[in-house]
């Protein structure tokens, strides 16, 4: 009886030893599987940053600043129109000030969630992209940093395809923290499309989408209607088990 109990507690030993060991390695894949998908999200939105520099520049500054110039030449016949260029120029630099903010490529470290994507806002309707609003209440829970960007991406890739491909008007946003979650809603009002279409799907990026919030345990919800808009639910919750979690199942 002795030697079968030590064989029990020897098998039994080897048998948490080795679910211990398994744990370990799925716990070492998942945070190598996390820390490159958070490198790749940070170069998207480095990338998209720039890109968006770029648009602004173009787009909005570099016509002001060509509006400023035609002035200037009104101005020299007609020296009451030299409020017209002050105001010109002035506009000019609050842009520059704005856009300011987005050359850091780490600005969405320094700002709070709802902070970034308030900045992505202004510049729609800045750029007279979209006519486009956010609502928030007070952030009750600070955010993990890696999870905020995993969250950022997954909406700037619902607002890209908003102001690319859905000929949306409106574009309304709705921030929101509980105690035990934080729930984002975002819709547009554009053409929308057949939710069993898997192209278009794959279009929009929703594999993406779907696939980040997998990474943080957020849920994820796209809804649409051919005519009707697309809207995404995002809801995460602060002390929901991630797959980086699995370090305290073994210890």
């Amino acid at each position: 009886m002795l030697i079968m109990l030590i064989a029990i507690i020897i098998f039994l030993f080897l048998i948490f030893q080795k679910r211990k060991n398994s744990l370990l390695l799925q716990q070492k894949e998942a945070e190598k599987k996390f820390e490159t998908a958070i490198a790749e999200t940070q170069i998207e939105i480095r990338e998209e940053t720039l890109r968006n520099i770029s648009w602004e520049l173009h787009d909005n500054i570099g016509q002001l600043l060509t509006l400023a110039k035609i002035q200037v030449s009104i101005a020299q016949d007609n020296p009451d129109k030299l409020q017209e260029v002050t105001d010109t120029i002035t506009k000019s630099l609050t842009e520059l000030r704005s856009l300011s903010k987005l050359i850091n490529p780490d600005a969405i470290k320094n700002l709070s969630l709802t902070e970034a994507i308030t900045l992505e806002i202004e510049r729609f309707n800045r750029l007279q992209f979209i006519k486009a609003k956010i609502t928030s209440n007070e952030e009750v829970q600070e955010l993990d940093d890696k999870v905020e960007i995993i969250i950022f991406r997954i909406l700037q890739e619902f607002f890209t395809n908003t102001i690319k491909h859905s000929k949306a008007s409106i574009l309304d946003v709705n921030v929101h923290y509980d105690q035990d979650k934080l729930v984002i809603h975002a819709k547009d009002d554009g053409v929308g499309f057949n939710m069993e279409g898997s192209t278009t799907q794959q279009g929009i990026g929703l594999c993406n989408i779907q696939n980040r919030g997998k990474l943080i345990d957020a849920d994820v919800i796209l809804d649409s209607e051919e005519g009707k808009g697309t809207a995404i639910t995002l809801t995460y919750y602060y002390n929901k088990k991630s797959l980086t979690s699995l370090e305290n199942e073994v210890d």
